[in-house]
């Protein structure tokens, strides 16, 4: 797969300065987003994992088990079913699952997948690499959960996952998620990580993905990458102006992303988003 940049500069050219050392602790030079289902992995690692557990514990059963969800699940999306309930129906079907059981079969899962020279998306993860050599700070955006992610996130070296996290009660999945990390839970989960990251420039930031439902994710940094071949995705960053050189505030940044040519009532500081953006 290739990775597809914004405007003319190299794809995974870095020069948004290194990380820096404060109070003891590690400031991140810039942020890199990304989206982990086909832009860092070439599958679908809800669906692959669910098929795992699910016959990993209970055999031909556990397939044919598999196999319905899945069908209800694709007749749904492809019936015009919004994805972020799509995500949540997925979710359902672990209610009353051990949370920590799950955790262990995603270890499992994880070890066995990532001996597929395929599993990873060879591109993506040399982008990642340079990012983190040059002092960035990887955050994996993904609908999936943590049983599927955390593993690929320690092998990767990514510091953060933003991600949909189920409801959790006595040790077990309530079937219930309070957020799905899809298409505007995407940019909400993004915006919150900058908030937190106040000497970061959100268009020194860098966010990698595949498909339509990414962009909210790309609209909030300065310089979004598509991998793959979507024609949707090439479009998308064919109509993205360059980044401006000025710094933008966090809360500039958040009015842009929105569409909002002005601060929100609620905000406390004048914005200063560049002519344009």
């Amino acid at each position: 797969m290739t990775v597809m940049a914004e405007t003319a500069d190299v794809a995974g050219g870095v020069d948004a300065g290194v990380g820096v050392s404060v109070g003891g602790g590690h400031r991140p030079g810039y942020l890199v987003f990304c989206d982990v289902d086909e832009t860092l992995i070439g599958c679908k690692s809800m669906f692959e994992f669910l098929r795992f557990q699910l016959v990993r514990r209970f055999g031909d059963a556990g397939e044919e088990r598999y196999r319905s969800l899945h069908g209800d699940i694709r007749r749904r999306a492809d019936s015009g079913t919004p994805r972020e309930a799509v995500n949540r129906l997925y979710y359902r079907s672990y209610a009353g699952e051990s949370a920590a059981e799950m955790a262990a079969l995603g270890r499992e899962w994880f070890s066995l997948a990532v001996a597929d020279p395929g599993f990873f998306i060879a591109a993506t993860v040399a982008e990642l690499a340079r990012h983190r050599a040059a002092g960035a700070e990887i955050v994996l955006v993904s609908g999936s959960f943590p049983p599927c992610l955390e593993p690929i996130a320690a092998h990767i070296g990514a510091r953060h996952v933003l991600c949909t996290t189920p409801d959790v009660a006595g040790g077990r999945y309530t079937g219930e998620v309070p957020e799905p990390v899809i298409g505007e839970g995407k940019r909400a989960a993004v915006l919150r990580m900058l908030a937190e990251h106040p000497g970061v420039n959100p268009l020194d930031c860098y966010a990698y993905g595949d498909h339509p439902s990414d962009f909210p994710m790309l609209d909030c940094v300065g310089r979004p990458r598509g991998v793959g071949d979507d024609p949707a995705v090439r479009a998308y960053l064919a109509g993205r102006v360059e980044r401006a050189g000025a710094a933008v505030s966090g809360c500039a940044l958040a009015c842009w992303s929105m569409g909002q040519d002005e601060h929100c009532a609620d905000c406390s500081e004048p914005c200063a988003l560049p002519p344009g953006r």
